[in-house]
């Protein structure tokens, strides 16, 4: 993957303002290969720059004190102010008018999303950029941390140390270089919240939780909730498995054997679940027909019982696969009343199971954003609905009735229609956003 990703000053003299301030001050540029992400017009001189004249100062500042949600956090459907701060450079501040950016990583990838600003009348800096870039996570935190050695190297040259900067950058590095803070930080990020900003006793439960189920089941789980919601513990998720869940014959569950995937870093979440579920499909012989209920649950090694909605547990906020240490069993969960949401969650969880590489006793089907619960989505919608055959189903005609049909045929949702319409490009993401309004 050739990705040339970088944030970077081009030095220029401020004589008022603080010593930290002046001594980085300078043209912001933050470049996608040769795309620049932050060039704007500049209303004073009348002409484009790729940036805007700013200090780098407080956006190192802000790139400390952030690092961990910005590396780690996913993104919401209804993202609170308090998400906006730690992924949205407007939010900066210090005087300046930073970039209509958007920052945020699900777990695998990160997602940079430049915007332009529309001010009313005369404007010092009008953004331009319209651009959404998506990169493996490893290449933003290299990007980040050259960032934050060329406005280390500034301060020096102008004897300045000390800094408050210095400061919060050398607990991060520190942070990064220890594994047991390091998973303290990511268990607080995934959750929404600031270092040391959290509950300890809940902080605490997860990463004991994490030696019982699998840490990175706890990561999904800590992402699973709202800020200030409660996060279901492990003790809880073994009481619901065994009040509720369905016994799940390993045995019997189909396997498959995948070793010619990209690494899920260079591979868009939707894109490797849809290869995992033809992959599936392929070698079970299914061809492009609607799967039964029959058929979905020999596929996971359950009765079929357990997508009557009958069965259903409505104040389960997640579904979900656990096996337990005690008596060998695997139980499995599934949460919505309607029996299509019930097969779409299965075919999630057999989606973990057949695509994440990990050997954890708990697999959780959540609404988070994480690059796990979207392959997930996207493997189901693939297995239940597979796109060729919904293409020659809707033959162009992409109104609200066919969708409707088309899911009613499948047997999914009509958001699950949209969604591998979007992913496949046969109609704008705005589609999405507009039904969800």
């Amino acid at each position: 993957m050739n990705v040339n990703f970088s944030i970077e000053m081009q030095w220029r003299h401020l004589l008022e303002g603080s010593a930290e301030e002046c001594a980085c001050f300078g043209l912001l540029s933050i470049k996608n290969n040769t795309v620049a992400m932050a060039e704007g017009f500049d209303g004073f001189i009348n002409c484009s720059r790729q940036g805007p004249l700013v200090s780098g100062y407080p956006l190192a500042e802000w790139l400390a004190w952030n690092w961990w949600r910005l590396t780690v956090e996913p993104r919401y459907d209804h993202p609170s102010n308090d998400w906006a701060f730690a992924h949205r450079l407007s939010t900066v501040g210090e005087g300046y008018l930073w970039p209509n950016i958007t920052v945020y990583s699900d777990r695998e990838r990160t997602v940079v999303i430049a915007n332009p600003t529309c001010p009313q009348g005369f404007a010092a800096f009008r953004f331009t950029a319209k651009h959404t870039v998506v990169l493996p996570s490893r290449i933003f935190e290299a990007a980040v941390d050259s960032f934050m050695g060329q406005v280390q190297g500034k301060l020096r040259e102008g004897n300045i140390s000390e800094t408050n900067f210095d400061r919060i950058w050398a607990d991060v590095c520190d942070e990064r270089a220890d594994p047991n803070l390091s998973a303290r930080r990511r268990i607080e990020a995934l959750l929404g919240i600031d270092p040391d900003q959290g509950n300890p006793e809940q902080i605490e439960q997860l990463l004991m939780d994490a030696s019982i189920v699998g840490t990175d089941a706890v990561h999904e789980l800590a992402a699973a909730q709202i800020s200030g919601n409660h996060v279901t513990t492990a003790s809880e998720i073994r009481d619901l498995a065994r009040k509720l869940g369905s016994e799940t014959k390993l045995g019997d569950r189909v396997r498959l054997t995948i070793d010619d995937l990209p690494p899920c870093e260079e591979l868009p979440a939707w894109k490797r679940g849809y290869l995992v579920a033809n992959k599936l499909r392929e070698q079970q012989r299914l061809g492009n027909n609607p799967i039964t209920n029959n058929q979905l649950s020999e596929l996971c090694g359950v009765s079929e019982e357990i997508i009557n909605p009958k069965s259903s547990n409505q104040n389960i906020g997640l579904s979900f696969s656990l096996e337990s240490e005690n008596d060998g069993v695997c139980r499995t969960v599934l949460r919505s009343r309607w029996e299509t949401n019930r097969r779409f969650d299965l075919a999630r969880l057999l989606g973990d199971y057949l695509s994440s590489g990990l050997s954890e006793p708990l697999s959780l089907a959540s609404k988070s954003y994480t690059y796990r619960q979207k392959l997930q989505r996207a493997f189901a919608a693939e297995l239940l609905c597979p796109f060729e055959a919904l293409d020659e189903n809707l033959n162009g005609d992409y109104s609200s009735e066919a969708i409707d049909d088309a899911a009613h045929h499948f047997q999914v949702s009509e958001r699950t229609v949209s969604t591998l319409l979007v992913n496949h490009k046969r109609i704008d993401r705005d589609f999405l956003e507009d039904e969800a309004a």
